[in-house]
């Protein structure tokens, strides 16, 4: 079972890791002829969805989003006074759904990152999910003709799952700008998880993350991001804040 929960005007669900991949499993398996949309929200992502709308709608048009991080966990205790199931986040549920539903004939394609790093990433998929067949990968630098191309490229391609990495919000602006083109069941917004497999990236220790503070070790990793998470996490928590003393204010 799972309920949509109001964070900042984008619905996320509140489930299982378990419960969210029998259900992206049953899309790919059962096809209804559409393209199915998923989505991870962490901070960064519902401060950008406030600061443009139209973005927010984008989230809010996906066929489900989940939760990433401790910003979101936070954000539903303070909102709606429970704590999420789980942390469900690109970077182990793409893992987690190779690793688990290998060998049942499932295809992906690969989009995203630069040309190395997206070679680099089909490489160590491979070799570490053979139980599943890579049909084909393209680098995520597109304009609008290179996308169509793309688009049939994967059409021809016929996997089950797209998977896109190219940061947000570039990734759920080109899912939604051809997901009417697109003949494949389900496609995942993935973030960064091809820095991980690229191996440009390494994950935070289990510990660390167990705790909540893996924002600590990618702040590290990438100082480039020092804005996003030292002035952005503050941001949001304020956003939050806001949010339920205008809801409380509006029940008086």
């Amino acid at each position: 079972m799972s309920a949509a929960l109001d964070i900042l005007g984008v619905p996320i669900d509140d489930c299982r890791l378990d419960d969210a991949l029998a259900r992206v499993e049953r899309w790919m398996r059962e096809p209804d002829g559409r393209t199915r949309t998923v989505y991870f929200v962490n901070a960064n992502t519902l401060n950008l969805a406030c600061e443009e709308p139209a973005y927010r709608e984008i989230l809010r048009q996906a066929d489900v989003v989940y939760g990433d991080g401790t910003g979101v966990r936070w954000a539903a205790r303070m909102l709606h006074g429970v704590q999420l199931r789980d942390n469900v986040n690109g970077t182990d549920f793409v893992p987690r759904m190779f690793a688990s539903r290998a060998g049942r004939g499932y295809r992906y394609y690969l989009l995203g990152a630069t040309e190395e790093m997206n070679a680099r990433a089909a490489a160590h998929a491979r070799a570490a999910f053979a139980g599943w067949e890579l049909v084909g990968r393209h680098h995520g630098y597109l304009d609008a003709a290179a996308s169509e191309k793309v688009v049939e490229q994967i059409n021809e391609a016929r996997p089950h799952v797209l998977l896109v990495g190219m940061g947000n919000p570039a990734q759920e602006r080109w899912i939604h700008a051809h997901r009417d083109r697109l003949r494949i069941p389900v496609c995942v917004a993935i973030g960064g998880l091809f820095a991980y497999w690229s191996g440009d990236l390494d994950r935070a220790p289990r510990w660390l993350r167990a705790i909540g503070f893996e924002w600590v070790h990618l702040l590290v990793r990438q100082p480039r991001k020092v804005g996003r998470y030292l002035l952005g996490n503050p941001l949001f928590l304020w956003r939050v804040l806001a949010h339920r003393r205008a809801r409380t204010a509006s029940t008086r």
